[in-house]
């Protein structure tokens, strides 16, 4: 690289004016919120595309495997030859067992998608892997296993929004709107229903809802809409049928529905937990499991090929028919089977879309029961609406997003406020019995204590290593008092660490305690162990300030040393507690005026 004394003058101003456009670009995205709308426009573009292109692929494959019209949906498909229903999802079981043994020898991180970037990561998502998710849930969808494919629109779009947000150098939280505005487009595209995809973002990607993120979300959302409705046409929509008339009366059914399907929502989010717990405890290597979850889901296609990829075309099939609840049951049963069977063995997708259509079902074969509490005014499609709804809310999480879902496929207000009220009761059953959704489940089990994208990883990163001072007084812990007295005398120090003979922690001493007991006590102590307090309180460097705080108030030091680790107990410095707060204090602050736009 050349230096910058071998420059010209000429091409050294035009560096210098290069310099300071990108500088200006990177400021203005940056300090404006008209530069987050500008990024967020790209990021809808992007979205918009990612999601028809994807969806293109997975109809060609299906086409192409399946001998299915591109048209057809594949889980309202005859298709006539049973031994292609078993073999497929086989075949994608195999290929996507490749596709992860290759996957393990040369990537060891974990893939993060876009609630936990948000709330660890700052918005950090590797393009790389997004793009790795995405082939991964097209496998999956495409070969018929019973998944969507949302996860890879959201983890593609939220992607996209990262790294834009990465290259302009942006600040945690416009990061964490960027990878949001990725979220809304996606969705938003994918229902053609641009508040449901604005609402997805705030509820379940960024976690809160603020003015400075209003803008930049809605705006990705209807971008994102436009430009699929553009590649794709109507292919998006959800169709229901006859709405009828909404009564008083229907709210008391629409609620226990909802309870119902918080309910069962629960049981199919263990179940999954349940498959793979035991995937993971058996002998079977990972790239193995999903052609074993291949055969299941291909025998469970032989019965019926609703049970394949996310339900699109299943949900229109059991909206517009009249089918005996026995039929209705078995479906619902076979369908929650296939997907807790596909995600639990390996196969990548997600469980929205199989949520509404199940949930869809729920909704229709409660109408029987329903007509015993109400005057039969609620007719099968409103349940079908409320089911999906409530359901989506128990496993997904998003009680506005799913009651937005509602009012934008329906266009009727009556049944949007029936629907309010049974998610409600859906999301209050599941957060104070459960306490999870589906994908803050899944963080659960890996040891995450994750329940939301609201952002706690600046809590982390405020590490006890970052806040401690190295410079401690330290003494050996057999020094005489006077000896002790001459090397540290008062005003030195307000306490000093001693170590024993291994130079080892053994705990601190307050050097006024040392002099005040000299001056006033009637019986001096005679040695620094009588002096000793704190021995088995002590700080690790990687806990951080929440940590550090409650260790603070359960051993009421004002100061603690910090060690390298709870073995060797080598202390590496010291860490006050009101230092402690301070810093807290103020990171705090400082992500409060971030959330509010505030310049920092």
């Amino acid at each position: 690289m050349r230096s910058v004394k071998t420059l010209s003058p000429v091409a050294l101003l035009k560096a210098l004016q290069a310099r300071a456009k990108l500088v200006k670009k990177k400021a203005f995205a940056r300090g404006s919120e008209i530069g987050l709308i500008l990024s967020s426009i790209a990021i809808g573009l992007a979205a918009g595309a990612a999601v028809s292109g994807m969806s293109w692929i997975s109809r060609a494959m299906h086409n192409l495997i399946f001998g299915i019209e591109m048209s057809e949906w594949l889980s309202a498909s005859e298709i006539e030859n049973k031994t292609v229903v078993l073999i497929a999802p086989v075949c994608g079981g195999i290929l996507l067992g490749l596709f992860l043994f290759i996957l393990a020898r040369r990537r060891k991180r974990q893939i993060v998608d876009p609630i936990e970037a948000n709330a660890l990561y700052g918005g950090r998502i590797s393009l790389t892997d997004s793009f790795i998710v995405a082939a991964q849930n097209l496998i999956s969808n495409g070969f018929g296993a019973s998944v969507g494919l949302e996860a890879g629109y959201t983890q593609l779009s939220a992607g996209i929004g990262s790294k834009i947000g990465t290259k302009l150098k942006l600040r945690r939280e416009d990061m964490r709107i960027l990878v949001g505005c990725g979220a809304a487009g996606a969705i938003a595209a994918a229902f053609n229903a641009p508040l449901t995809g604005a609402f997805y973002a705030f509820e379940l990607i960024i976690g809160t809802y603020s003015m400075v993120a209003l803008a930049p979300v809605v705006i990705s959302a209807i971008i994102a809409t436009f430009v699929a409705r553009a590649l794709s046409g109507n292919s998006f929509v959800i169709e229901v049928g006859e709405i009828g008339v909404i009564t008083p009366a229907d709210y008391l059914p629409a609620i226990l529905l909802g309870a119902i399907c918080a309910v069962i929502g629960i049981v199919i989010m263990q179940g999954v937990a349940f498959i793979e717990e035991m995937a993971r405890k058996s002998s079977i290597p990972p790239y193995v499991r999903p052609a074993l979850g291949g055969i299941i889901v291909g025998l469970l296609g032989m019965v019926t090929p609703q049970v394949l990829s996310a339900g699109h075309g299943a949900l229109h099939l059991n909206l517009d028919s009249d089918a005996p609840v026995k039929i209705l049951i078995g479906i619902f049963l076979l369908k929650s089977l296939a997907s807790a069977v596909s995600i639990g063995s390996g196969f990548r997708g997600g469980l929205f879309f199989a949520s509404l259509f199940m949930g869809s079902l729920l909704g229709k074969i409660f109408g029987m029961p329903a007509d015993l509490i109400t005057t039969g005014s609620l007719t099968p499609t409103v349940l079908a609406v409320v089911g999906m709804s409530a359901l989506a809310v128990a496993i997904i999480g998003g009680p506005l997003t799913m009651t937005f879902l509602a009012l934008e496929i329906t266009a009727d207000f009556p049944i949007t406020a029936l629907v309010l009220a049974a998610v409600i009761t859906s999301s209050v059953v599941v957060r104070t019995t459960f306490g999870y959704s589906f994908a803050t489940w899944r963080f659960h089990l890996r040891g995450e204590s994750i329940r939301s994208a609201h952002d706690v990883g600046w809590i982390r990163n405020l590490t006890v290593d970052k806040m401690m001072r190295a410079d401690v007084k330290c003494a050996r812990l057999g020094t005489g008092l006077d000896a002790f007295r001459e090397t540290f005398p008062l005003g030195s120090a307000k306490r000093v660490i001693l170590l024993d003979d291994s130079d080892r922690y053994a705990g601190i001493i307050s050097l006024p305690d040392i002099y005040a007991d000299e001056a006033e006590a009637t019986r001096p102590r005679t040695s620094l162990v009588e002096f000793l307090s704190h021995q088995n309180d002590f700080l690790l460097p990687q806990m951080n300030a929440r940590q550090a705080a409650a260790i603070f108030d359960q051993s009421h030091a004002e100061a603690l040393a910090v060690v390298n680790n709870l073995i060797e107990r080598k202390v590496i410095g010291q860490l006050s507690e009101a230092h402690t707060l301070r810093r807290y204090s103020e990171e705090l602050d400082r992500q409060r005026r971030e959330a509010v736009g505030e310049v920092t």
